[in-house]
């Protein structure tokens, strides 16, 4: 087993929702068992990268909290918060998500040129 294979929220179980989107807890839940990761990586070399992802998990979470019924799906954050006209403010749950995002993807990026035998780091980065 690895950490991946154990971990107990994994982004691979969360079921889309027809017609609402991805599920706002379960997201965040995933999001959160992914962090320990970073610390395996490298406590030190990844300190910025987990800084970033746990601050964009907070400020979804805390949009989340406000009114768990009406933003169960993320889908349903960003739309309220472009009616709002706030979704492109800076720290809305939207911009949070956008860089979560992209900080997802470049985890899994420099996973997967570790995974294809790449030793060294700063390469794999």
């Amino acid at each position: 087993p690895t950490f991946f294979s154990v971990m107990s929220n994994r982004f691979s179980d969360i079921e889309l929702r027809e017609q609402e989107g991805i599920p706002t807890e379960e997201f965040l839940e995933s999001c959160y068992a992914i962090v320990p990761v970073l610390d395996k990586l490298g406590p030190t070399v990844f300190a910025p990268v987990k800084m970033d992802f746990v601050g964009n998990i907070k400020k979804i979470n805390q949009k989340f909290i406000t009114n768990k019924e009406e933003f169960d799906t993320l889908q349903k954050i960003v739309l309220h918060e472009v009616n709002a006209g706030v979704a492109q403010v800076r720290n809305s749950a939207t911009e949070a998500l956008l860089w979560l995002k992209r900080g997802l993807k470049f985890l899994k990026g420099f996973l997967t040129e570790v995974k294809n035998g790449e030793k060294n780091i700063q390469t794999a980065l």
